[in-house]
């Protein structure tokens, strides 16, 4: 069984909103989450730690996700801004989280900031298979949205507190056009990503239309990831660019960029919702789009697994095997049915992510 790296995990999102304790086991958090917590997120948790440990699941993106006010859905949603000052607030509350999982649960949790700090994590996994015992789980930070920025400056300060990647955008138009608004890259949104790469951001072009992906990829010098985004030509009448192009995947590889898939039910088939129970979604929807990226590539090197879990969207808005984050699992062998060999279902699996990790993240 391979283990598993996600590329986005909207954890601190479920804490700000609804304190979920991913600590506990996925059964002891559903049991605790009814009523409105299970309509608001948009169905159960895909998460607990007995998931965590089934899945083999060895680090994940934690992100920092925050909306602008006029996209809140209700009162329950406390992760959106207004200003930069309510911006900052909740950012360093994110960040608060983290630091509070890995101190409170420290053998469970681990904060990744540097290529030493993943190659123990790494190293203590494999001690702890020969074991048979759990092995903690690493988390890494993705800022999600910048909009709420203040100055660039704040990007150092992000950094200092965790931050290693970064998405400019969610919904659109301060620095770039992204799902729902805006156009192309500012002034101001190429100021932004100047600073990115002084510094040594990992960019995630996730979220951003088609013009800001082509800007990023031919402007921006440093890694290039796509976190968690599908092929856009593998759906049917998609309503926005929120997916990736065949253009923009062929830049990505051609960049060494790495993308995460994602196995949320509308994103593999744009018809699927709750009221049409016929309308069936499988773990081979989420392979026609790790092949497709493949068959572009002409390897194996450059499409991972970004679940977007418990962001916006739970049980059962996922494919029809899938109860939670363990059952990801059960990709490995419909990929090694398709003639994928075991080194490249682990490639895909982990050894992508790795590999851009290894070549990003700060020594030390």
């Amino acid at each position: 069984m391979p283990y598993l790296i996600d590329s986005h995990e909207d954890l601190a999102w479920n804490w700000l909103c609804f304190k979920t304790d991913y600590s506990r086991s996925m059964d002891e958090i559903r049991a605790a989450e009814t009523g409105d917590i299970e309509k608001y997120r948009g169905g159960k948790t895909l998460f607990g730690w007995s998931e965590y440990t089934r899945g083999q699941v060895a680090l994940v993106f934690g992100t920092l996700f925050l909306a602008p006010k006029k996209y809140s859905d209700g009162s329950w949603d406390k992760a959106v801004f207004d200003t930069h000052r309510e911006y900052n607030s909740l950012i360093r509350q994110s960040f608060d989280y983290y630091q509070m999982m890995a101190e409170k649960y420290a053998d469970k949790f681990r904060r990744i900031l540097s290529k030493s700090d993943l190659a123990a994590l790494l190293t203590e996994r494999q001690k702890a298979s020969v074991n048979s015992l759990p092995a903690p789980m690493g988390i890494l930070n993705l800022i999600e949205g910048s909009e709420g920025l203040g100055s660039m400056q704040e990007l150092e300060e992000w950094w200092d507190l965790g931050a290693r990647i970064l998405g400019p955008v969610w919904a659109g138009t301060r620095f770039c056009g992204g799902t729902l608004e805006g156009k192309a890259f500012d002034s101001e949104g190429r100021q932004l990503l100047h600073a990115l790469g002084e510094i040594g951001y990992i960019l995630d072009v996730a979220h951003m239309n088609d013009s800001s992906v082509t800007t990023s990829l031919e402007e921006y010098e440093g890694t290039v990831i796509a976190s968690h985004a599908n092929c856009r030509w593998l759906l049917k009448n998609p309503p926005n660019q929120r997916h990736l192009s065949q253009d923009n995947v062929r830049r990505l590889i051609a960049r060494g960029g790495v993308i995460g898939v994602m196995p949320y039910a509308r994103f593999l088939r744009i018809d699927w919702d709750y009221s049409h129970p016929d309308r069936h979604v499988s773990l081979n929807d989420l392979a026609d789009h790790v092949d497709a990226i493949c068959q572009l590539a002409g390897n194996c090197d450059h499409v991972a697994i970004g679940t977007d879990f418990d962001g916006g969207f739970g049980w059962p808005c996922v494919p029809d095997e899938v109860n939670s984050i363990g059952d990801i699992q059960k990709l490995a062998p419909i990929l090694q049915n398709r003639g994928y060999t075991s080194e490249q279902v682990e490639a895909i699996f982990h050894g992508n992510w790795e590999r851009i990790l290894n070549q990003a993240l700060p020594e030390t």
